[in-house]
């Protein structure tokens, strides 16, 4: 097949490229530059361009073309603005979420999808085909009476005339697996698509880049939001929303207890970065409205931690939901997976009982749903 793959640099996508060389794809490697460099610049360096120059070493070595796309402004007016909206709303917002919907899978296939069978990325995630018979209409000749008339009747139709659901499945490799963040996609998105190292463990990998002796062999995976490459979350917040001062007050006293910079530096269940003795310390509320951070100190027992909570603004990767009601679900990137039992109020909002109790339910961010190992998709936390 004639195959894009998404080259960032690190050694996940240069392995699902080199697999790809080999199984006699005809390759074209793309690296989408979405640092905003006039932007941030002054924060702190970004390793873009130590990206790049991995990525075109890369493609020297496997003699496949590589070309530089500039996605700046679309990630900014499609990602950054998002991020930077739900802050301002006190919510906790999923970048790499929309980056995956919204760009990787979004603008790029747009532009070029037409011009290539799949397009590859080095996600750790499985996309499998389950083929459904189709019913349609088939028109047959009978006789009654001695007259020629027509009837329909219902008929399966063979199997080659089948259509096909596109399921998105967990990565063999439970730590690394990224189905969390590219539980936005959709039937379209997903028939365009291949992971090549989704069967694959981290381990394995990492011999395979020294088996091709690829020069990133020995590269560190990269860390936090993608277009912030080494610069803080939280600088970048306060570029574009500013500081203002604020009360923090001990939740179940009312006691002031410090101040801070504003609600926005700030999530639901978040330990560091709050700057108080006598902890540790976690931010247990919100209220946006009078800009106060309520924190505890005694965050983990049982009436400070939740099993409960409404999900809306859903998708469901085969554009229907769900019939089953037990499920499994994942409240952010991670191993760690909840069973729990999900109630419809409506086509587009649910509560979802968790069979434990967590405690860093953070408004905005997202809940992904699992059927055993497919992805389902996910809803947001509200």
């Amino acid at each position: 097949m004639k195959v894009a793959v998404l080259l960032s640099g690190g050694v996940d996508s240069s392995i699902a490229l080199n697999l790809l060389k080999d199984q006699g794809h005809d390759i074209t490697a793309f690296y989408l530059k979405i640092w905003l460099e006039n932007e941030l610049s002054f924060l702190g360096n970004c390793p873009w361009e130590d990206d790049l120059n991995y990525a075109k070493a890369i493609c020297r070595k496997a003699n496949v073309p590589l070309q530089i796309i500039n996605m700046q402004q679309e990630y900014h007016d499609k990602v950054v603005s998002y991020a930077i909206s739900e802050v301002k709303k006190g919510r906790t917002p999923s970048p790499d979420i929309f980056c995956n919907k919204l760009i990787k899978f979004g603008c790029f296939l747009e532009r070029f999808g037409d011009q290539f069978d799949k397009v590859a990325t080095g996600h750790y995630a499985q996309v499998d085909n389950l083929s459904i018979p189709r019913y349609a209409s088939r028109v047959l000749d009978m006789r009654d009476d001695g007259q020629l008339v027509r009837a329909e009747c219902q008929a399966k139709l063979l199997a080659e005339s089948s259509v096909s659901k596109h399921l998105l499945k967990k990565a063999v490799d439970s730590i690394k697996d990224q189905t969390y963040f590219l539980s936005h996609l959709d039937q379209k998105q997903l028939s365009k698509i291949m992971f090549p190292i989704g069967y694959l463990k981290k381990s394995e990998v990492r011999d395979l880049a020294k088996k091709y002796d690829l020069p990133n062999k020995n590269r560190k995976d990269s860390q936090g939001i993608c277009f912030l490459g080494k610069i803080k979350f939280r600088d970048f917040i306060k570029h574009h929303v500013g500081t203002k001062k604020g009360c923090l007050i001990e939740f179940g006293t009312g006691k002031k207890v410090g101040e801070h910079e504003g609600f926005w530096f700030y999530t639901i269940g978040q330990r560091k970065g709050i700057g108080l003795s006598g902890g540790p310390w976690f931010v247990v509320k919100k209220d946006t409205k009078n800009n106060i951070i309520y924190i505890s100190n005694k965050y983990h027992s049982q009436n400070k931690k939740r099993d409960t909570f409404n999900v809306y603004d859903f998708n469901w990767i085969s554009s229907e939901k769900p019939e089953k009601i037990n499920l499994q679900t994942k409240i952010r990137h991670g191993e760690k997976f909840y069973n729990c039992e999900l109630k419809f109020l409506n086509d587009n909002s649910a509560t979802v009982k968790l069979d434990e109790q967590d405690q860093g339910l953070a408004p905005g961010q997202f809940a992904v749903f699992y059927d055993d190992d497919i992805c389902l998709g996910c809803g947001k936390i509200f």
